[in-house]
């Protein structure tokens, strides 16, 4: 059965290793939080993505919101991925998908007529308490760091 998450639902709680392989506990961090979930570092969309984010780490900053990119790579290709790219945003590693799932984001996905099982690319965004403020299904990566900071603020 899917998990179906929503806007007010308490998020589940994620407790992962970052790209400097040390845990981060998100209920620890009281501020609002924007995870975003993507497919595999070092691709033309998901590399989109992590630099929209980066590029505007200071503006969630001054928003008081703290960025994580969440995929099911190892910690060690999240630090690849930061140096080659320089990025600012922090990367979890959910090798075992367990929060992928736990989130709804981890899916049945079709290309060219193979059926297979992958991260739909999705963002949520939390308040401080990890309450759910919002949802983007089906990212689509050229503006979206760009939207989310514009619905920051509205």
């Amino acid at each position: 059965m899917e998990n179906k998450l929503e806007i007010g639902d308490l998020a589940p709680n994620i407790i992962l290793q970052n790209q400097d392989n040390k845990k981060i506990n998100i209920a620890d961090i009281y501020t609002k939080k924007i995870i975003f979930f993507y497919p595999k570092d070092n691709t033309p969309g998901c590399t989109k993505e992590a630099v929209g984010f980066s590029d505007l780490e200071q503006e969630f900053s001054k928003k008081k919101c703290k960025v994580y990119g969440v995929s099911k790579d190892s910690y060690q290709k999240h630090t690849n991925f930061i140096k080659k790219y320089s990025l600012k945003t922090e990367l979890l590693s959910d090798p075992d998908g367990a929060i992928c799932i736990a989130f709804g984001v981890w899916k049945e996905k079709n290309m060219y007529g193979k059926k297979y099982m992958g991260i739909e690319r999705t963002t949520f965004l939390l308040d401080e308490k990890n309450c759910i403020i919002n949802i983007w299904n089906k990212v689509k990566v050229k503006y979206h760091a760009k939207d989310i900071l514009f619905f920051l603020e509205t």
